[in-house]
């Protein structure tokens, strides 16, 4: 891993904290999990 993709990870994993800080008020895992669990609901119908 080069240093420039390094420090692009480390920019996008600090906007997603920031933007779960400033928008979501730390609700967003708890978000993708909801949707996570009907999504998968959804597939075990077509299971």
């Amino acid at each position: 891993m080069t240093n420039t993709l390094a420090v692009i990870f480390a920019v996008l994993i600090i906007g997603i904290f920031s933007a779960d800080y400033f928008y979501y008020h730390w609700d967003l895992w708890l978000i993708l999990g909801r949707r996570l669990a009907q999504l998968t609901e959804y597939l075990a119908f077509w299971r």
